[in-house]
């Protein structure tokens, strides 16, 4: 059965804080979230918002100490070292860092400096986030990314002479084009650099980006399936350990910070659409940057789409956001957490799904299978309730 990874099962009086910096240089063509070019004195007017926000948050809060601060976009890279540990200050002044946190930026090539890298050091950043997706130039420009495969190997070593020690690489699969053989070859490619993390994701052409109005080259179901069977093979060859269904790393590197969003950590978040989930309760702020602009300095103003959640609700996301791990969910955690056992609720469905081979249920833990993993969306819907 596969262990947990370190850090795996609910952190007792522990919470985790993440970052929203929506700027980019340009928008790739696949990506959705909430992102945008901005001038200089638009982004001075929102780290401003931002350390307004997180000043008023934290007033008061006794959660116990943050376990990993992540910084998310857009672009977080854009921000300079200074910038940075303006913001990095502001959190510190509000709540207890455990002297161990995880605190991750995520970075594209093209954007990386190398006093940029140092300044980041110096404001505590430990882990980096480096969006690669692909060797290829020609996917890259098909991608509407802004570098070359050049500018990440720059970026990568400028980030190892800075001191980085803790790296993550994303790479894509799935893409207009794309061949097994381009597929492969962006995998031991990056292997080769030895990061401590690797992130290999499936394209998902979601509505609302410029692919989803263009007729595009895909690879059918049975070539992406055979491109993630062979990313797990490729992986486990280079010493990366599967511990998430997209999520690869080296012995002690996996990312704690995600870790703790599939376990049920609480975490805040500041900045613009950024999601929070605290008190068993979730909550977006505002997409809008005028009225987040506005109304910084009274979070209250900011939250949209508040959702207490019902025992229901916890009990389907300890285990559809659990089982995307591949150690699993704990039978004796579910109970601790919600006072009857994981069979009494869904014993049938966890029978059906190991006699079809997609779960193993084994000691304390319930897991996918590898083929489980390769239809996870499948198995992990029949996890809510009615």
């Amino acid at each position: 059965m596969p262990e947990p990874p370190a850090g795996d099962g609910e952190m007792e009086s522990c919470m985790e804080i993440y970052v929203h910096i929506p700027f980019c240089l340009r928008k790739c063509r696949y990506c959705d979230f909430l992102s945008f070019p901005c001038s200089g004195e638009e982004k001075r007017q929102y780290l401003s918002a931002l350390e307004q926000e997180i000043a008023e948050c934290g007033r008061g809060r006794g959660e116990g100490a943050v376990s990993s601060i992540y910084f998310g976009g857009g672009t977080p890279s854009l921000l300079s070292g200074e910038e940075m540990k303006d913001l990095m200050e502001s959190l510190d002044r509000q709540f207890l860092l455990a002297p161990e946190a995880e605190i991750t930026m995520e970075a594209n090539p093209g954007t990386l400096t190398a006093s940029g890298l140092a300044g980041y050091r110096e404001a505590g950043i430990n882990r980096l986030s480096i969006g690669c997706q692909s060797v290829h130039d020609s996917e890259l420009s098909m991608l509407g990314r802004i570098h070359r495969y050049g500018d990440f190997q720059e970026s990568y070593r400028m980030a190892r002479e800075a001191g980085f020690a803790n790296i993550n690489v994303d790479l894509m699969y799935g893409l207009p084009g794309q061949t097994a053989a381009s597929w492969w070859q962006s995998l031991e490619t990056v292997c080769g650099l030895a990061p401590e993390h690797i992130s290999a994701y499936s394209l998902i052409v979601e509505e609302g980006t410029p692919f989803a109005d263009m007729d595009l080259d895909l690879p059918d179901e049975d070539a992406e399936r055979q491109m993630a069977a062979d990313a797990v093979e490729v992986l486990a060859d280079h010493g990366y350990a599967r511990y998430e269904i997209a999520n690869f790393a080296r012995p002690g590197f996996a990312c704690r910070h995600n870790i703790g969003y599939w376990d049920g950590t609480p975490y805040i978040s500041f900045g613009l659409g950024a999601s929070s989930y605290m008190d068993q309760t979730r909550w977006r702020n505002t997409r809008s940057i005028e009225n987040y602009l506005k109304n910084a300095a009274s979070p209250a103003c900011l939250r949209r789409d508040v959702e207490i959640l019902t025992i229901e609700s916890r009990m389907e996301e300890f285990m559809f956001l659990g089982l995307r791990m591949t150690a699993g969910v704990s039978k004796s955690e579910f109970a601790k957490r919600f006072g009857v056992s994981m069979n009494e609720v869904y014993g049938e469905k966890i029978e059906h799904f190991v006699r079809e081979k997609l779960l193993t249920n084994s000691g304390d833990r319930v897991f996918l299978t590898g083929r489980g993993l390769d239809l996870a969306n499948v198995v992990m819907a029949e996890f809510l309730l009615d």
